[in-house]
């Protein structure tokens, strides 16, 4: 059984992968209570180590063997039990530990390797609909993950709802990075989308890259919409870190729609003093998420 030392030193190595890694999601985490913030901790940094294997420079072979290699350990983990030895590893070590006390879907792990494997294959999307299946294994897996540190995993419709905030931050996160992704090969934007935009599929025309950029806003304003409405069915620590994490993007979607040409001249992102305004100000009211349509310009 890992010893409570081995224990803390896990959990505060999450910590710091969180602290180091997570530009947006820290916000929020930071609002919760010392339990919850080192259980989603230990989420995000096995979430980052997955991220990091599929995102790698190395070829897509040793991506893939990588990945396999994670969905071997998970497996492992699960055949141990709620009380079996993990190992030295910080990070399985932590997620263990959580999955003890907060019963963490761990199949939802599972649907992110698969998110990243896509990844490493190049796939290209279609419709949004094929989209919208990537970002909820890459996205939704973690807000699910989530629920249950929360304790709101049984909420009825809690679930459905965590995948559609999942889609909101994904395709937010499509959008701020399409040029860069376009530079390593990867087009998210569906095919059908940009056709109808009189946008190439390969996304190379700049002017027309700006006008599917702002029809993509509004679809992913609508799954704000939907999936902000999971608040309610949320304690108030969790609607804060919550509310936290789907403001900041939420402002950096507003930024983007209000100059769409914006994501072809540079990285779009939100200062960090008005990230700490957004979760102070959720502490308050989880509303504040919501972005007033008059924010503006880019940082």
């Amino acid at each position: 059984m890992t010893s409570p030392q081995a224990l803390e030193l896990a959990y505060r190595e999450c910590e710091a992968i969180t602290r180091r890694e997570a530009k947006n999601f820290a916000y929020g985490i930071r609002l919760l209570h010392p339990p919850e913030r080192r259980a989603l901790s230990a989420v995000y940094a096995l979430a980052r180590r997955i991220d990091d294997i599929g995102d790698g420079d190395e070829p897509p072979e040793h991506r893939l063997e990588g990945l396999a290699g994670v969905r071997k350990q998970l497996g492992e983990l699960g055949e141990l039990g709620a009380h079996g030895e993990p190992g030295n590893d910080p990070v399985l070590v932590a997620i263990a530990d959580a999955r003890s006390r907060y019963d963490l879907p761990m199949d939802a792990f599972d649907d992110l390797v698969d998110g990243c494997e896509m990844d490493v294959a190049g796939t290209t999307y279609a419709t949004i609909d094929d989209l919208v299946v990537y970002c909820r294994r890459v996205a939704g897996s973690i807000g699910r993950l989530s629920l249950a540190v929360f304790g709101a995993a049984g909420a009825p419709g809690a679930c459905g709802l965590a995948d559609d905030l999942g889609v909101a931050l994904q395709l937010t996160n499509i959008l701020r990075d399409v040029k860069e992704d376009k530079r390593r090969g990867r087009v998210y934007l569906p095919a059908s989308d940009a056709a109808a935009m009189g946008s190439p599929p390969d996304l190379s025309d700049d002017g027309s890259l700006g006008r599917l950029v702002a029809f993509e806003c509004t679809r992913a304003e609508e799954w704000f919409e939907r999936g902000l409405t999971l608040l309610p069915l949320l304690d108030r620590r969790s609607q804060a870190c919550v509310g936290a994490m789907a403001g900041i993007y939420h402002r950096l979607l507003r930024r983007i729609a209000r100059d769409p040409m914006a994501v072809t001249r540079g990285r779009v992102s939100v200062p960090a003093s008005e990230k700490l305004w957004v979760a102070m100000s959720c502490l308050v009211s989880p509303r504040g998420a919501v972005a007033p349509a008059h924010v503006e310009g880019t940082s």
